[in-house]
């Protein structure tokens, strides 16, 4: 019987089964930043992930990502130490997501809600407008909305399923987004909103520099 390639390589110690379960794992982590326990599609994979961590850590750090394990909500989470796998983005994109780290952060904290954090794409555009009105022209249109939303939702930062009334859509926004912008409170999140607003990187290539994993640039 002849060896296979795989099975003389470094990871010869491991079953093939293994093999495929590992390199499933990293390829999620590396395209979506996280392994969502708690949805069905992701059920196995996060719990193989869990018993061989180890394992995952170690593949992981070859690539400057350190894995932040949460078993009580079931993720791994992969957060970049360099820049090579941050995921730039436009001005409108931005402006999002600082909204969704917003409002997620109020709901938590100030109101002692239970994440996944609830709210419709009416609530969401509002509070854009609310927060960033002096930078209305570059607030997203509902198409581009619909963009970003799905951008993060690819990225595992939010749930939602177009509702025919796009505006009564709602929105569950997740865990991982604070650790994709991991700012400690809301002094610094008001820092960095007041930095768009005073007129810093108002051209629509505007990138946010605290964004997860990503193959490249995506611009909505």
């Amino acid at each position: 019987m002849i060896d296979s390639p795989a099975s003389q390589g470094l990871l010869a110690r491991l079953s093939e089964n293994d093999r495929q379960r590992l390199g499933e794992a990293l390829r999620r982590l590396m395209a979506q930043g996280s392994i969502l326990g708690h949805e069905p599609a992701s059920t196995d994979l996060y719990h193989w992930s869990h018993q061989n961590r180890d394992w995952l850590d170690e593949q992981a750090g070859l690539f400057d990502l350190k894995l932040h394990w949460d078993h009580q909500d079931r993720v791994v989470q992969a957060v970049p130490q360099s820049a090579a796998f941050l995921l730039k983005v436009n001005l409108r994109t931005t402006l999002v997501l600082l909204t969704l780290w917003y409002e997620f952060d109020t709901a938590v904290r100030d109101r002692g809600e239970t994440p996944p954090i609830r709210l419709t794409v009416q609530q969401l555009n509002d509070s854009l407008t609310a927060k960033f009105e002096p930078l209305k022209k570059h607030l997203p249109s509902a198409a581009q909305l619909r963009e970003i939303l799905a951008l993060a939702q690819r990225k595992n930062l939010l749930r939602y399923e177009p509702d025919p009334a796009f505006e009564q859509t709602p929105i569950q926004v997740l865990p991982t987004l604070k650790r994709v912008i991991p700012f400690q409170d809301f002094a610094e999140w008001n820092r960095n909103a007041e930095r768009y607003l005073a007129g810093t990187d108002l051209s629509d290539n505007g990138a946010s520099e605290a964004v997860e994993t990503s193959e490249g640039e995506e611009q909505p």
